[in-house]
């Protein structure tokens, strides 16, 4: 019984990119260990960005560099 833990920032991603992120997760459970897909758990969780650090930088603040 897989359980897959997707963590993303919270940028505006699409419920159906979402599905597209549990598909594919799901495949590869499916193709790698033969799992069975009823039983195969995806689950995202969308951060803040104020809350995820690259280096010593807040990603909030490394998106305002870049722009």
């Amino acid at each position: 019984m897989p359980y897959i833990n997707v963590k993303i920032t919270d940028e505006g991603v699409t419920c159906e990119q979402k599905q597209a992120i549990i598909k594919g997760c799901t495949q590869v459970m499916i193709d790698v260990l033969d799992k069975n897909p009823q039983t195969t758990f995806v689950v995202i969780e969308e951060v803040n960005t104020d809350n995820w650090g690259i280096g010593f930088e807040q990603v909030t603040q490394l998106r305002q560099n870049q722009g």
